[in-house]
Order: C-alpha cells, then sequence, then structure tokens
C-alpha cells in the first residue's frame, strides 16, 4: 500500500500508453488484494475474501481521491474499475483454488473412510 501511495503521489512523467496505465492498475491490485487475503485467510477464515475485496477497493478509492490533490494527476472512477477488476481476478482465481483443494481433500477422506 506504501508503494502505491508512493507512486501516486509521483507527477506523471512520459508518454504512458493507455492500455499500460490500466495493466498496471490492474497487476498492482491484484497483487494489494492477493496480500490482503494470505495476511487474513487464517485470522478470519472464510471471511478473508471478503474483507480483501473490501480493504482493495476502499484503498482503490483513497488513491484515487488523494491522486486529486497531486500536480498533474487527476482522479479517475475507471481506475478504480480497473483495480476491482484486478481484485476481483485475483480474489476469484484463489477462491477456486481453494475450493480446488477443498473438493480433493473431501475425495481423499471419502476414499480412505470408505
Amino acid at each position: 500500500m506504501a508503494l502505491i501511495f508512493w507512486s501516486s503521489a509521483q507527477s506523471v512523467g512520459g508518454d504512458i500508453p493507455e492500455w499500460g496505465h490500466v495493466l498496471a492498475h490492474f497487476v498492482e491490485y491484484a497483487l494489494l488484494a492477493a496480500l490482503w487475503l494470505w495476511a487474513l485467510r487464517l485470522r478470519i477464515g472464510r471471511h478473508a475474501f471478503a474483507a480483501a475485496a473490501l480493504i482493495t477497493v476502499a484503498y482503490a478509492v483513497s488513491d484515487e481521491i488523494h491522486q486529486s490533490f497531486v500536480p498533474g494527476r487527476f482522479s479517475d472512477p475507471f481506475d478504480v474499475l480497473a483495480d476491482a477488476l484486478g481484485a476481483a481476478t485475483a480474489l476469484g482465481l484463489a477462491y477456486l483454488s481453494y475450493a480446488r483443494g477443498r473438493a480433493s481433500t473431501r475425495r481423499t477422506q471419502s476414499q480412505s473412510n470408505g
């Protein structure tokens, strides 16, 4: 989060293509959501997915507000959309992996009990 805050505080430099800008937002917030999930999963269990999503999107909104005060930067709701899509993608993939692991564990347990 500190790295995102720092990069948001920098004045825009160079010509970044729009797709690169969107991709950067997507990847940054996918990683942030994955890190929050990792940090919360043992502490709050199944609620970690929702908590990671809420924290990540709330930070995305606060980051856009922060950018509106930086010279040469502006707040863009489409950036929040890219951030939320990145977070949703990371959390969705993590959930699929989690569900697949649980199904595999149940199969293994039912085979050893049967």
